[in-house]
């Protein structure tokens, strides 16, 4: 599956302090990246809530930062309001990118291709199917600023061993502690169509078990949905009630490969 990303923020950031300076700002162990290398993460507040998800590639003169759409904005902001005497200045600037999926875990693994997609590319519907089986996150849907980044799929990629960063104590506090309120999991709906976003979800040991954030129709999978559910409803597996219909607690990203 090819995706377009060109239409995607991409954020060149430049300066003699680029590396330290993302490394400090970011859930991601820049400074471990070598040239070529891209990986995601997250930038948080300084009470460890996403403010903005990230990936980063590393470039021999800069370090690109991509971000949806949408937080474009939102992102220079905070690397503006973060680099008060770092030497680093960033720019959007515009790129043909894209990416080559072959499976849910792709979505998060496979790097950018800085070049114009070399064929027909996924429709949005396609993309945003893949982007569900993945548990690829949509900043205001399935991520905002009232969420940790260790609820999410972006545990992944935390690295607790690297230096301080911004955010830094209260995701290491939750580690240590060894559990988290809850986790965002991927839900297999019995029946036919999607259930609404925001349905309640039902767990023997919890009536309010958690939300779903996004629901799609799988042609590999079929009613898919992604919901935080809470600790005690969470365990990969289990079983829970969504709108009434039956549905398995599954593991993110999904085994889906196209």
């Amino acid at each position: 599956m090819l995706v377009d990303f060109s239409s995607w923020g991409h954020l060149a950031v430049t300066g003699g302090d680029r590396l330290r300076f993302l490394h400090g700002l970011t859930t991601i162990n820049v400074t471990a990246l070598p040239i070529g290398g891209h990986a995601w993460g997250s930038i948080l507040s300084p009470k460890g809530r996403v403010l903005a998800v990230v990936e980063l590639t590393v470039e021999a003169e800069r370090v690109l930062v991509h971000v949806e759409p949408a937080l474009v904005d939102p992102t220079l902001a905070l690397l503006d309001k973060y680099a008060v005497m770092d030497d680093v200045v960033s720019t959007a600037v515009t790129l043909a990118a894209h990416k080559r999926w072959a499976s849910a875990a792709d979505a998060w693994r496979a790097p950018f291709v800085f070049a114009p997609p070399p064929g027909p590319c996924a429709t949005a519907a396609e993309v945003e199917i893949a982007r569900v089986e993945a548990g690829l996150l949509r900043y205001g849907v399935d991520v905002d600023d009232g969420c940790f980044p260790f609820e999410t799929p972006l545990a992944q990629f935390l690295d607790y061993g690297k230096g301080c960063y911004v955010g830094q104590e209260p995701v290491f506090r939750v580690h240590a502690q060894g559990q988290t309120a809850r986790h965002l999991r991927g839900l297999l709906v019995e029946g036919d169509g999607p259930v609404a976003g925001g349905a309640t979800v039902a767990h023997p040991a919890k009536a309010n078990a958690g939300a779903v954030t996004s629901a799609v129709v799988s042609p590999r999978l079929g009613s898919l949905a992604l919901a935080y559910l809470h600790r005690s409803a969470g365990a990969i597996g289990d079983r829970v009630t969504v709108d009434g219909r039956p549905a398995t607690v599954v593991e993110l990203p999904t085994t889906a490969a196209w």
